[in-house]
This record gives C-alpha cells, sequence and structure tokens, in this order.
C-alpha cells in the first residue's frame, strides 16, 4: 500500500488500468483535507463525515470510494513531512477553479466541529499560499461554506 501511495503522488506510471494523472491530486486533496482534520488534534467522527462528503461531492465518489482514499490519505499524512508534496501534485494538475475548491473542502472539514481553531486558521493560511490562493479568494471561500453550513456572518466575525 505504501508504494502505492508512492506511485499516486508521484505520478510516475499507473496502478491497473487506473492512470495516476486523476488520483494523485485527489490523494493530496484528501491528505490535505486530513490534515485539517487532525490540526485540532481531534479526528472525529463529524470530521471524517465531513471529508467522505467534500470527497464524494468534488470528485463523485461513493462513500466506500472515498472512505478507501480517505485511509490512503491518512497513511500519506503519517508519512508526510510537509504539505509541499501533497500542494505541489494538486497545483501540477488542477486549475484555479479547481485549487479554489480544494480551498472550500478544507473550510468545510475545519468548520465540521462547529469552531475554528487556531492551527486551523493556520493551517488554511499556509496552505491557500501555497495553492496560490489570494487572501481575499480564501476568506470568500469561506464565507461560502459559512452560508452552506447554516454559520452566519456573525459567526464569521466570531473567529
Amino acid at each position: 500500500m505504501i508504494d502505492r501511495i508512492k506511485i499516486l503522488l508521484s505520478g510516475a506510471g499507473a496502478i491497473g488500468d487506473e492512470p495516476v494523472e486523476v488520483e494523485a491530486p485527489k490523494l493530496a486533496a484528501a491528505a490535505l483535507l486530513v490534515e485539517a482534520a487532525c490540526m485540532d488534534g481531534h479526528f472525529d467522527g463529524d470530521e471524517r463525515d465531513a471529508i467522505c462528503a467534500a470527497l464524494g461531492a468534488h470528485f463523485g465518489l461513493n462513500d466506500a470510494e472515498a472512505g478507501t482514499l480517505i485511509e490512503e490519505a491518512e497513511a500519506a499524512h503519517h508519512e508526510a513531512t510537509d504539505l509541499h508534496r501533497f500542494t505541489r501534485a494538486i497545483n501540477d494538475r488542477y486549475d484555479h477553479a479547481d485549487r479554489l475548491a480544494v480551498m472550500e473542502m478544507l473550510w468545510e472539514v475545519v468548520y465540521a466541529d462547529g469552531r475554528l481553531h487556531a492551527y486551523e486558521a493556520n493551517l488554511i493560511r499556509r496552505i491557500g499560499g501555497l495553492l496560490h490562493i489570494t487572501d481575499r479568494e480564501r476568506g470568500e471561500a469561506r464565507k461560502r461554506v459559512l452560508a452552506r453550513v447554516g454559520q452566519g456572518a456573525e459567526r464569521a466575525a466570531a473567529t
């Protein structure tokens, strides 16, 4: 499994009939979501459900496929020493609109527990920079997510 993850992240070759170019950014995005979920010290069911829902909605995965991707992402996350390998895989294969979608998924995960932890906010700022997303775009993505999850402007102003 570790070899499969390395192949997926490197973009070299293919696994079975699946082209790696398609899978590498999915795994990288999932690994960033796992990183965000773990940032506050608690990776709970709400955050796992948020990751599963975000991956399913954005990539068209069913629950089983999203669950497998999350497991692979957790393994990649535990092996990683930095965020660059994940953000590079996303930058190399995604256009700006897709990178903004990843940013929205990150906001969905950090707000899954109903609050934004300072470490989570810092992580999202760092990832936003690495994905070449401006502060304004990051803030707009946050507002869209807060509107979707039912937390109004008062909540956004409080964090």
